[in-house]
């Protein structure tokens, strides 16, 4: 008699992330699809990421629990997870990596391998860890006696496991979704939200030409106009008095930017490098039509496919949304229910902007995002988050 084969569906979720969260994961029998086994559990204050990596260690085990011989096909809606496991994608955060190795050490190598489906195939697991959520916010544990997830799957859950707006996410970048606010912004009242009013910054002398200006290039200072520019977001900033923090970019112009915003405030800068714009490796200095002229079939890719890098070892919009989102993460962790200024690029910004929205890749090249321009996304304690300005230039009039 062969190898028994069994399929692994597990999800994980966190209301805050970092906030309450909880896992979920189903074993069934790959042939005729019956539950064998199910398991959630309420694992307290924890990140997305690490909800659904406990989810598919849990699955695993018990799995391996009924035939540890069996050949396993795990499935997740977690783009990061499935990519990080098949061993395409580096596990970088240190919370990650010992979860990745626990998974990998339960089955006999080439036993296990790795599918990423659709979350709303995904509703069984997605369900028992709202269950175990809503345990754990009752104070109570998961009880598989009490689960409904099964008879329930096909409908869709009050709070979804897996979609914090918040959540860590590294990887594809069309992957990288938050569900906007339900029912229109009408809903329960989740506090105070974080909001991150998202500068960019003033010109320098490449912005008028619209050369390409990254992270690779020249590092420019502002021009006379980025100087008053940077002055006239600084006095509407001050009239308004609602920002408690300010973070920049570490290059020079975002730096110049938010110095002279923070002088105005009264407040520091803090810096983080997950701020930067893309670099945009051998197009750097280059306009538009010189990059097509002299790079055609690097450009035509780029423009495809947001996995695509530019020439000369560039950075991918993919690559891009991983940096961005981890810093968001790091900031919204940082700045509970405050207002912070984050002076960035165009890349970044729009990127943030993408992400609240839940759009795809493609839409970055559909925004148009002028110097000293202000936008603003609001995220809230179960997730969720509402673009709540983009690209107002009225200071500067």
């Amino acid at each position: 008699m062969g190898a028994r084969s069994f399929l692994v569906e597990a999800d994980g979720g966190s209301r805050g992330n970092p906030g309450p969260a909880g896992y979920g994961s189903v074993v069934k029998d790959a042939a005729t699809g019956e539950t064998l086994r199910e398991a959630a559990e309420y694992i307290g204050v924890a990140t997305n990421n690490v909800a659904e990596y406990r989810g598919l260690v849990a699955g695993l085990r018990a799995a391996y629990e009924l035939d540890p011989d069996a050949d396993v096909l795990v499935r997740m809606d977690s783009k990061l997870v499935v990519e990080q496991m098949s061993g395409r994608w580096k596990i970088k955060h240190p919370d990650m990596k010992p979860l990745a190795e626990e998974a990998k050490g339960i089955f006999p190598a080439g036993a296990v391998s790795y599918e990423w489906i659709p979350r709303a195939k995904n509703k069984h697991a997605d369900r028992l860890a709202n269950e175990a959520m809503d345990a754990g916010k009752r104070g109570e544990q998961w009880s598989p006696g009490a689960s409904t997830a099964e008879l329930e799957a096909g409908t869709e859950p009050e709070t979804v496991a897996g979609t914090s707006g918040a959540g860590a996410v590294e990887g594809d970048s069309s992957a990288y979704a938050v569900t906007p606010p339900a029912r229109g912004g009408w809903g329960p009242d989740l506090g105070t939200p974080t909001t991150f009013v998202l500068l960019r910054h003033g010109e320098t002398v490449l912005t008028p030409e619209k050369r390409f200006s990254g992270s690779g290039g020249s590092d420019p200072e502002l021009s006379a106009v980025g100087k008053r520019q940077a002055r006239a977001v600084a006095e509407s900033l001050g009239a308004r008095g609602t920002v408690q923090a300010i973070v920049s970019s570490p290059l020079r112009r975002c730096q110049e930017t938010a110095g002279t915003i923070a002088e105005r405030l009264g407040l520091e800068v803090r810096t983080d490098e997950g701020l930067r714009e893309t670099d945009f490796g051998a197009w750097e200095g280059l306009t538009f039509g010189e990059v097509r002229e002299r790079y055609p079939d690097e450009l035509e890719a780029w423009l495809a496919s947001p996995d695509a890098e530019p020439a000369g070892g560039g950075e991918s919009f993919t690559a891009v949304a991983r940096r961005v989102t981890l810093a968001r993460d790091k900031l919204l962790a940082r700045y509970p229910g405050k207002k912070v200024l984050l002076v960035t690029h165009v890349t970044p910004v729009k990127t943030l902007v993408r992400l609240a929205l839940g759009a795809p890749p493609e839409s970055l090249f559909r925004m148009e995002l002028s110097a000293a321009s202000l936008s603003a996304v609001a995220y809230y304690a179960d997730g969720n988050a509402s673009l709540r300005l983009l690209n107002d230039t009225g200071h500067l009039r």
